[in-house]
């Protein structure tokens, strides 16, 4: 610690540190988190008066156009690897089983109509949807339950997590892409499923839920 920074803390001392060094202090404590922290937890890690929002965008500021930028994540922030800079973690990363169709249409259906009960997911897909395949989304942590729905038998539903927007790089759900980027990336088309043309088809079995 800095004379600055301890001058703050001697005894008796309650001075709320400038804002240099409240930046000092949240850049600290979000490189020391492995997740993503939201404003009240750095709050609660700094000393009483410390002006957490104005430090953040001091320090976004700061980041912008490096190679490490400090990006917001839900509620939350944290520090990530430029987009543009992406490319050189390839090597870094692990690769995974993809999700099977089932899966990532339930995934998406989720994102777009937050909160979804099941049976409103069964509704929109056409199929049946098996318990297999939230669970493997709420296993992933990229969904889990929200509210119970106001509504007969009070349903329970269904919402992104803060980890499922972390991963896709989108700092809330109002930033998924649109229906005309889904489509140019090739990750819609208007095909029918091929699980509708048997209405009275099973759900699709859990081991099938990764390709």
């Amino acid at each position: 610690m800095n004379e600055t920074a301890r001058g703050f803390f001697a005894e008796g001392t309650f001075a709320v540190p400038p804002l240099p060094e409240q930046e000092r202090m949240v850049e600290a404590v979000l490189f020391a988190s492995r997740e993503p922290l939201t404003g009240r937890e750095i709050a609660e890690r700094l000393p009483q008066g410390c002006d957490v929002a104005e430090a953040l965008a001091g320090l976004r500021r700061r980041y912008d156009g490096r190679g490490v930028t400090l990006a917001r994540v839900g509620d939350a922030w944290a520090f990530r690897t430029a987009a543009d800079l992406g490319f050189l973690m390839s090597r870094e990363v692990v690769e995974t089983r993809r999700l099977s169709r089932a899966a990532i249409e339930t995934l998406a259906i989720v994102a777009y109509h937050q909160p979804v009960t099941r049976a409103e997911i069964e509704e929109i897909r056409g199929v049946s949807v098996s318990g297999g395949t939230l669970d493997l989304l709420i296993e992933l942590g990229w969904v889990k339950l929200g509210r119970r729905k106001l509504a007969p038998g009070r349903p329970m539903t269904f919402v992104v997590t803060q980890a499922f927007l972390d991963h896709f790089g989108l700092e809330t759900d109002r930033d998924l892409p649109g229906i005309a980027e889904l489509r140019a990336a090739g990750l819609l088309d208007n095909r029918p499923h091929p699980e509708a043309a048997a209405p009275d088809a099973e759900a699709e079995p859990a081991e099938d839920l990764l390709d």
